[in-house]
Parts: C-alpha cells; structure tokens; sequence
C-alpha cells in the first residue's frame, strides 16, 4: 500500500493536471507523468496514470459526432498506435529505467518547445496513408515506454489539417485507446497491481474536479497566455527530468 504521503502528492497530481486539461483541453499525460516521475519511479508513474487518462478521455472521445470520419480516415493509424504498445511495454520491462525516464524528459521537451515556437508540421494527403501507420506504430512503442502519446501521435494529427473539432475528437480517441491498452498490457507484464489500480482510480476524481475547475477557470483567462505558461513549464520540467536521470546513469 502507499504511504499517505504519497497519495496526497498523486491526488494533487491529478488534481493540477485535469485542472490544465480543463483550460487547454490536453496535458493530462505529460503533467501527471513529469510530476509524478519526480517522486515516484516511471513505472509506477505510468500504472497511476491508466485509469484517469482513459476516463477524462472517454467523454472527449465519443463527444463531437466525427467518429464514423475519424475511424474511417484514421483507422490504420489508430490501430497500430494501439497494438504497438505492447512492443513499448515489453521494452519498459527491459530497458534501463533511467534510460526510460530520459526519454520522456525528451518527448516534454520536444513538444513543449514545438509548441513555444509555433512549429506546424504539414502532412500533405498523398504520404498520409503511409505514414500514418508508421507514425502510429512509433506513437504506441513510445506510449508504452513512457505512458504517452503525444509525440509524435498528437503532431501527427495536427499535421493532417483536421478541423479543431475533428482533432479535439480524434485526440480523445488516441488517449482513450492508448492507456485501455496500456493498462492491459501493464497488468500482463506485472507492473500494474491492485494497489496502483485502486489509487489510479481514486485519482479520477481529482482529475475530473480539476478539469471541471479548470473550464470555470478558462473563461476568465487568456488561454494562449497559459497555454504559454503551461509550455514554459513543460519544458523546464521536461529538462529536469532529463538531467537527473542523466545522473542517475553516471
């Protein structure tokens, strides 16, 4: 069982990132994994993360009437996204942790500094088709290494032009689907007990009460302005991640 310590430290976790899901509509993953990753180790961070990362995504994934477009235009990319993490899972239980670590610490970095600059990556309709499974498969290794899949799933959808709407939906699908999986596979590879089970569980409720606070909060802010701030942060976090697994490796 954890100590009370710790679970205070993930409900306030969860808590902090539902409230930027809720300003910004995504940050879930990349929040509660950066924070939780400080305190605990990758692989606990990760099993803590399946159920509020399925359950704050399921709503957004079903919500906007574009699925039968999306499923139809994104299938393959969505299948191997999802399928591929158990190759990621399997190299978790594998690979040095800190290594691991080290690159999720990058993949912050990475999207947090795509972000600041305003990089807007184009996939023109002629090479979709191929790349989107490839992007999917190297999505999903990378979802099960590190727990998520932003980079490069979420470029990847914003790089073929969907519409806001369509692309709000298409990520809930992506996130939604992604951490079903990788509670499986986590569950078959011994990471995730009962006890991370029932803690990530619990975890749902600060996470919706956060996002709940956080659309309230919405209204009253610039949301590029915190979107700003909120990349800023990811980033410094993300190279602090970086830099001390980089020490741990020495």
């Amino acid at each position: 069982m954890f100590d009370w310590i710790t679970v205070i430290v993930v409900l306030g976790t969860f808590f902090l990132a539902g409230t930027v899901k809720g300003v910004i509509g995504l940050g879930l993953p990349p929040v509660s994994l950066g924070l939780l990753t400080v305190a605990l180790d990758l692989q606990t961070a990760m099993a803590l993360l399946v159920v509020p990362a399925f359950v704050t995504n399921l709503w957004q994934s079903v919500v906007g009437g574009n699925a039968k477009v999306i499923f139809h235009r994104l299938w393959l990319f969505l299948v191997m996204a999802t399928v591929t993490v158990w190759i990621g899972v399997a190299a978790l239980k594998r690979l040095n942790p800190s290594l691991l670590t080290a690159l999720l610490g990058a993949l912050l970095v990475t999207y947090a500094l795509v972000s600041l600059v305003g990089i807007r990556l184009t996939i023109q309709a002629r090479y979709e088709r191929w790349a989107g499974p490839l992007i999917g498969a190297v999505s999903g290794a990378l979802t099960g290494m590190t727990g998520t899949a932003v980079v490069p799933g979420v470029m990847f959808l914003q790089a073929i032009g969907l519409p806001r709407d369509v692309l709000v939906q298409a990520m809930g699908i992506l996130f939604a689907a992604t951490a079903l999986a990788l509670a499986v596979a986590l569950q078959q590879a011994g990471v995730l007990t009962v006890d991370h089970g029932i803690l990530s569980s619990v975890a749902v409720l600060p996470a919706i009460a956060g996002m709940i606070g956080g659309q309230w909060i919405r209204k009253g802010i610039a949301e590029q302005r915190f979107r700003t701030v909120f990349f800023i942060a990811l980033l410094v976090l993300g190279a602090y991640i970086i830099a001390n697994a980089v020490r741990v490796l020495r």
